[in-house]
């Protein structure tokens, strides 16, 4: 293996990647590094996964200097803000033994602490294209010394229909630069750009040994499952010997949330990432998740993009994918960095068609998924679930006797007695009273001072009667 002090790297960025155990260097990385550093333009092709941030992220802090003057010099571009995120952290990870500062822009989030990181001098920014350009437009954002510009995702960014604002985000940028672009895959229009932008770029295509490796230390499991039963098989497989930090994927946003519901009832350790949860709310719930304090997350699509998190041992598909580069962006959150893993997919009766392409577009040789049930014996012995395990952890706290059912109200609930202690009222007996929560004696329900009300009534009409 190489070490990243064999490519060249300076000793502070070696030691700060030391500490977090990471000493030896990707291929990707191995193959970009001692190209980028001296100022090469450098077209990256490999997937999310393959240690390609770092590959880009050591020579854009190695070449900005130990002290880099305050301003932007440094513009790293990505598709989506979970991936900005994740870049942005990587980032400040290299940056930790320097004076060099790096901020994150996207949507989602409040503009004034952006701009005021902005304005403090930060030298490094990553960022989604919509609010690069929005800030931009509003002088807030200099780009004109950004001399260090790397595109990450680019076939991300063509998908999503970035292709117009990237254009734009060039023309902002220093024209005399040094410039990385990363894509998984090379459409048309990607090259097209690199052949506009970059100048001589070398392209070093690291994905095809990682894709075969990636491939053989992933295991895949089709079923084919009834809608009614896959909570209970999910729950099941989250409880196979060795599993660990685990992310299941859903079509929609509403049966995520749905999803994230039943397997908390259920006892898991369970978090969302989806489109109806605030930007704030996914960035914890990704922090958590990556932190371990939660090792179940349930995701769209859409909000898993930039999902990097080494430890994931098992994906699940609640619904089968559309096509075969979605499955593959699915099962490639687990089996990272050479590690193991299982992607279990299951498929409804409808989508057996959908199945069946995705079947011959990656040659799996599997074009009937096994019909599968919670209590399939082979569900056991596929993926490691104890026998006799069901789809709820076992010592999950039970929901006391007298817990409100969804939807009473709080009011309903005030049944105990502080006589009895029960969930019953204390039985009373012929005169006697209890008291309310306002000190007032009740007879019969009936409040004290109606009572004297009418008592008061009477006692005038015999008085008339009686004159």
């Amino acid at each position: 293996m190489t070490s990243f002090s064999d490519l060249g790297v300076d000793q502070d960025i070696v030691d700060v990647l030391a500490n977090k155990g990471i000493q030896d260097a990707f291929p990707i990385q191995e193959q970009t590094i001692p190209i980028s550093l001296p100022g090469q333009d450098v077209i990256g092709q490999a997937k999310t996964g393959t240690g390609k941030t770092f590959g880009f992220g050591i020579p854009v802090v190695q070449r900005l200097g130990a002290d880099p003057e305050p301003g932007v010099k440094a513009l790293i571009v990505v598709p989506t803000r979970e991936l900005a995120t994740q870049v942005f952290e990587d980032m400040d990870l290299l940056t930790r033994g320097r004076s060099t500062s790096v901020v994150a822009i996207y949507g989602g989030k409040a503009y004034e602490g952006q701009i005021e990181q902005l304005r403090a001098g930060a030298q490094i920014v990553v960022g989604t294209p919509g609010r690069l350009i929005d800030l931009a437009n509003q002088r807030l954002l200099d780009l004109s010394n950004a001399t260090e510009v790397v595109l990450d995702e680019a076939d991300k960014m063509l998908d999503l229909g970035f292709l117009a604002d990237i254009e734009k985000i060039f023309q902002k940028v220093a024209p005399q630069r040094h410039t990385q672009l990363f894509s998984a895959t090379m459409p048309g229009p990607i090259v097209a750009l690199a052949r506009r932008f970059m100048s001589s770029p070398i392209h070093i295509r690291a994905s095809d040994p990682d894709e075969g490796l990636t491939q053989a230390n992933i295991r895949h499991v089709i079923y084919r499952a009834h809608q009614l039963d896959k909570d209970e098989v999910i729950g099941r497989i989250l409880q196979a010997e060795g599993r660990g930090k685990t992310v299941i994927f859903t079509r929609t946003k509403r049966a995520a949330q749905r999803l994230v519901d039943e397997l908390g009832d259920r006892g898991f350790s369970v978090g969302g990432v989806h489109g109806d949860m605030g930007q704030e709310q996914r960035e914890r719930s990704m922090a958590a998740f990556k932190a371990g304090k939660r090792d179940v997350l349930v995701a769209t699509d859409v909000a898993a993009r930039g999902i990097d998190v080494n430890d994931v041992t098992h994906v699940i598909n609640h619904t089968i994918p559309d096509d075969e580069k979605t499955y593959l962006h699915r099962a490639g959150r687990t089996g990272r960095a050479g590690r193991e893993g299982t992607a279990v997919t299951f498929v409804d009766w409808d989508d057996l068609h959908k199945w069946a392409l995705i079947n011959r577009a990656l040659d799996f040789g599997q074009p009937e998924p096994v019909e599968t049930y919670s209590t399939s014996p082979h569900l056991y012995t596929d993926l490691n679930i104890p026998e006799g395990t069901k789809g709820r952890i076992v010592d999950a706290p039970e929901k006391k006797s007298d817990e409100r059912p969804r939807g009473e109200s709080r009011s309903r609930r005030r049944t105990r007695s502080p006589e009895t202690g029960d969930g019953e009222r204390a039985q009373k007996g012929p005169g006697e009273g209890t008291h309310d929560g306002e000190g007032k004696e009740h007879h019969d329900g009936k409040p004290a001072a109606a009572r004297r009300r009418r008592r008061r009534r009477r006692s005038s009409g015999q008085t008339q009667q009686g004159a």
